[in-house]
């Protein structure tokens, strides 16, 4: 498992441009299920009774968030603007991976303190830059205005099985999804199951929103991410990390399917947090459910802390007890509906 999330996490994929993440999946998925890629780039696996009147589909956003290259200044230094909801505070000094002609890596410029006399504010992306160490004339062979950047951090493995690198969110989540399918694929499930790791999610949810169109299942849960407490936040607000994963409870949702999960839970104790939402989830959820005439939704999120940051961290074990939580909840509803 460990091997799969720094694997998933180091492949590049920011919202609009996931073609080497979506390649990785797709061989990841071609194990187990029979794998295509639709228009806008989704990644799409079916697997279980084809057959079936009963239609489930899962799904994980597989984009992450990252930069665009919106200029290249006269000295050769690259100004950026966010491509997803990118945390602004932990950029000043970070490397990053420029994917343009050629993959170079940058250090976003930070002004010395001795230099500075605003201590406190935190740069507007208008004002930040790369430096690549290249001339104008120079890094124009190699990056283009358009091209996208992600922030690098070396994986690192944490105590309590919690580790730490880039893009957990949502790599965490297809992680558990491909976990999933490893383990249907040794049974027989009674009903179709259809596996979407989406585009766009942090920009626009154009992936779920499409997909879900196209499948028309007759239900659906989304993996994602959730806050996890930490110094700062509430714990009315986060789950715990290595404590399961939270199933959320919200308007948007079947309050069916979420009973359904929490109960299924209970009985083939995997240990589970509830996540309370008193409007929508910020996640694929929200475009899902009113896809056509409507999809019941469900969902499960791997807590998560510093997200949208170079350090993000999971508990590896939350991702198993999720992936564990989807088997027993499609074998049940195979069941049920066969």
């Amino acid at each position: 498992m460990e091997e799969l999330i720094f694997k998933l996490c180091q492949s590049s994929g920011v919202s609009g441009d996931e073609e080497d993440i979506g390649n990785l999946v797709t061989r990841e998925l071609s194990n187990y299920a029979e794998v295509e890629k639709d228009v806008n780039g989704n990644i799409i696996a079916v697997m279980g009774n084809k057959d079936s009147k009963y239609h489930i589909m899962i799904d994980a956003h597989m984009d992450q968030i990252g930069l665009v290259i919106t200029h290249i200044d006269e000295n050769g230094f690259l100004k950026i603007a966010s491509c997803g909801g990118i945390d602004r505070r932990v950029l000043a000094g970070a490397t990053v991976k420029i994917l343009g002609r050629e993959e170079i890596f940058g250090i976003i410029c930070c002004v010395p303190p001795h230099l500075s006399s605003t201590d406190n504010k935190i740069q507007a992306f208008g004002d930040i830059t790369i430096d690549t160490g290249l001339e104008k004339e120079n890094i124009e062979k190699v990056v283009s205005v358009g091209d996208r950047a992600v922030i690098c951090s070396k994986g690192k493995r944490l105590l309590n099985n919690i580790i730490g690198i880039q893009a957990l969110d949502n790599r965490a989540s297809v992680a558990a999804l491909i976990r999933c399918a490893e383990i249907l694929s040794k049974d027989s499930i009674n009903c179709k199951l259809t596996i979407i790791l989406s585009v766009q999610e942090e920009t626009s949810a154009l992936g779920a929103q499409t997909a879900s169109f196209l499948i028309e299942p007759d239900e659906a849960i989304i993996v994602d991410v959730s806050f996890a407490f930490q110094p700062g936040v509430p714990k009315e607000k986060s789950g715990i990390m290595g404590r399961g994963p939270m199933i959320g409870i919200s308007p948007v949702l079947s309050k069916k399917i979420s009973s359904d999960l929490i109960n299924l839970s209970k009985t083939d104790n995997i240990p589970y947090q509830l996540e309370i939402m008193g409007g929508k989830t910020g996640t694929n959820a929200d475009s899902i459910s009113s896809s056509r005439t409507g999809i019941p939704c469900g969902l499960i999120s791997i807590p998560e802390r510093n997200m949208h940051t170079s350090v993000e961290e999971v508990s590896i074990d939350d991702i198993e007890y999720t992936a564990r939580l989807l088997v027993s909840y499609i074998k049940k509803k195979g069941e049920e509906n066969a």
